[in-house]
This record gives C-alpha cells, structure tokens and sequence, in this order.
C-alpha cells in the first residue's frame, strides 16, 4: 500500500467518490418508487467502508468500523469484481467507460488490500 503512485490513490479516491454519488442517486430514486434497497444500501455501505480504508492506508484517517463491518464490506466489494471484470470484458478499448471500470477494480482491489492488512494486523 505504501508503494501507490500518488496517481492512483488520487484515482481510485476519485472512482469510490464517483460510485458513491451513482449508488446514493439510485438508492434514492429507488426509494421514491418504494423498491427494495436492502442490497444497495449494503453495497453503499461496503463503499463507504472502503473509502474509508484508502483513506485510513494513505492519509492516516481513523476509521470507526468494527471487524465484523470490514470482513462483510470485503465480502461485498470482492463480490463486485466479476461484474465489473465482465463489464470491463464489453467496453471498448480506449473508451472512457473502460477507463472508468479498469480504476473501480484498482480501487476496490486497493480497498480490499488495506482491509485485510487492517485484519491482519488487528489479530
């Protein structure tokens, strides 16, 4: 984790804060139209956590999250990664989209990394 290029932290900052902003958009529209958003809200929450984690890896941020909130975040985003991997598999090379899906794995792969050097080290 200490060896990130300031490049990519500022960039999978910015692709957590970016899929925050898009789940908080659909958790509300959702709300209005009274779906279930049981599982978005646990996916916002896993995202949170693992801003959080990048935050706490790289600019020394204390995080309130218990152990049981990290290993189920890590759950969650590890469960993301082959949606966004066959995602990723359908974008056009080059394309703005392939950009945007190839940082949202490096930081959730990022995330989970500082969570379980987080783990680890609590044990």
């Amino acid at each position: 984790m200490d060896n990130v290029s300031t490049e990519v932290k500022m960039e999978s900052f910015q692709a957590f804060q970016s899929v925050i902003r898009k789940s908080e958009n659909a958790l509300a529209n959702m709300a209005q139209k009274e779906s279930n958003t049981t599982l978005l809200d646990k996916r916002l929450k896993a995202l949170y956590i693992g801003l959080a984690m990048l935050e706490t890896a790289w600019n020394l941020k204390p995080y309130h999250y218990s152990e049981a909130d990290l290993t189920e975040a890590r759950h969650v985003l590890t469960g993301l990664f082959p949606l966004l991997e066959k995602m990723n598999g359908k974008s056009k090379t080059g394309s703005p989209q392939k950009t945007l899906i190839e940082r949202r794995i490096k930081a959730f792969e990022l995330a989970v990394q500082a969570m379980d050097e987080l783990l680890k080290n609590s044990n």
